[in-house]
């Protein structure tokens, strides 16, 4: 039987108002609709003939629905990018509400489309978070990833495999600069080994065997379509010299694994790389469904001291263990971090079993207690 996620996304758009709804392939934005929303119309462009209707005469959108009342939701609008050009007439001259799906916001920026001048919001949807799962099996999440169809799959990895051979590999090149199937899958592989570590485009480029300029490229496509973003470096360093290399995510740990080719099992570095993962994917989600100008940064000095996330300007300082037993040396990055900055709250998770104080100052937290605070919006 299907699990039904009761998802956190919420979209209350007023008479007369539009929205952009962006995320990744399957992370469940269509079903959400479905089951979410009531009495609107839907223009589902993966549907062949509805898109070959419409990529040939946009038109056909002002022809057939100027005159309704209805909410007109129009999915994976950037395939037919010229269809915004009649979105935004309808909104001005006849206030109709339209809600815009979509998994790459690229193909309408390379098109110079119109994305209609502050006249429609912007909601994110991410892959499931750990109030929208009952009893999170953590080690489950970090292999198959928490897309809603790859976590409650009996066999995730055939899932993950046909999501990187039928999307990832095929769909993201027809999009990109390049028709070079086997370099962009290499470099997908390489880029899933270093997810999380600091950027270096020369390294990646020569295990590619293409130009560091494509690797640059390649990084910028997944960040346009969804498929990772870069984490910035904290910047505003008093006395000492900080690293100011960016470090890059893909959005779903289990699709990392998976390209990077590992199963990380409790207890082993890879976990711990992965549930460091795991939790930035968290606070994605917090940043897209409660906080959006929320800002996430890293903490890092020239000698290798190391904070993993900063939250705000410098409102909350988390550094991650997997220990089942967390000392004052596993605080050794925070210690750095309060003697060059005055951090409000310093918090390391953990797998230890109960919360306490470390140095006056420092809260070690069992994860599920940080992600329930979290998400009770008490962290930040």
């Amino acid at each position: 039987m299907k699990t039904i996620y009761k998802r956190l996304l919420n979209i209350k758009l007023p008479k007369a108002k539009s929205a952009f709804l962006w995320g990744p392939r399957k992370v469940g934005k269509t079903f959400w609709i479905r089951t979410q929303l009531s009495d609107f119309i839907l223009i589902d462009f993966l549907k062949t003939d509805v898109f070959a209707d419409y990529m040939s005469r946009p038109a056909l959108l002002r022809e057939r629905y100027s005159h309704t009342k209805k909410l007109i939701i129009i999915d994976e609008v950037q395939m037919v990018p010229d269809i915004l050009n009649e979105v935004h007439w309808l909104i001005e001259n006849k206030n109709l509400s339209f809600l815009l799906t979509g998994s790459s916001p690229r193909k309408l920026r390379k098109t110079h489309a119109n994305l209609l001048g502050g006249r429609a919001w912007r909601y994110s949807m991410t892959p499931l978070c750990y109030p929208e799962i009952i009893q999170l099996n953590i080690e489950k999440a970090v292999l198959s990833g928490l897309l809603p169809a790859h976590y409650e799959s009996k066999d995730y990895r055939q899932e993950l495999r046909s999501y990187v051979a039928d999307y990832l590999k095929e769909e993201i090149v027809s999009w990109s600069i390049t028709h070079n199937i086997p370099a962009f899958s290499e470099f997908l592989r390489i880029a899933a080994i270093t997810n999380g570590e600091l950027l270096n485009y020369s390294n990646v480029a020569r295990e590619t065997g293409v130009s560091a300029k494509i690797v640059r490229q390649y990084f910028q496509i997944l960040e346009d379509t969804l498929l990772g973003f870069r984490l910035q470096p904290w910047r505003k360093q008093n006395n000492r010299r900080l690293i100011e290399t960016e470090k890059f995510y893909f959005f779903d740990v289990g699709v990392s694994n998976y390209l990077g080719g590992r199963a990380p099992k409790l207890g082993t570095p890879e976990f711990g790389k992965s549930f460091e993962h795991y939790i930035l994917m968290e606070l994605k989600s917090f940043q897209a469904y409660r906080k959006p100008e929320l800002i996430l940064s890293y903490y890092r000095t020239s000698t290798n001291r190391e904070v993993d996330f900063i939250l705000g300007d410098m409102e909350v300082a988390i550094e991650i263990k997997t220990s089942r037993k967390v000392h004052i040396h596993d605080a050794r990055g925070l210690l750095t971090l309060q003697a060059d900055q005055s951090a409000k709250r310093l918090i390391i998770i953990s797998f230890e079993e109960e919360q306490k104080i470390l140095n006056g100052n420092i809260e070690s937290l069992p994860w599920k207690k940080f992600l329930e605070l979290l998400w009770a919006n008490k962290i930040i």
